[in-house]
């Protein structure tokens, strides 16, 4: 019976590992898309303002 307890405690830290991970990547994914979508227009306000700083 302690055996069942014990395995059962372990799979469900392991599902929360993976529900986590999965978290994770999807976060990853957005960012990934976002940058791709977004980064000429981020390069260009950020070199905007190292020109206007005098750089």
């Amino acid at each position: 019976m302690w055996f069942w307890f014990a395995a059962r405690r372990t799979r469900q830290r392991g599902q929360g590992l993976v529900e986590y991970a999965l978290i994770l990547v999807l976060v990853a994914i957005v960012v990934i898309g976002v940058l791709t979508t977004m980064g000429t227009k981020i390069q260009a306000a950020f070199q905007d303002i190292v020109n206007k700083l005098g750089g």
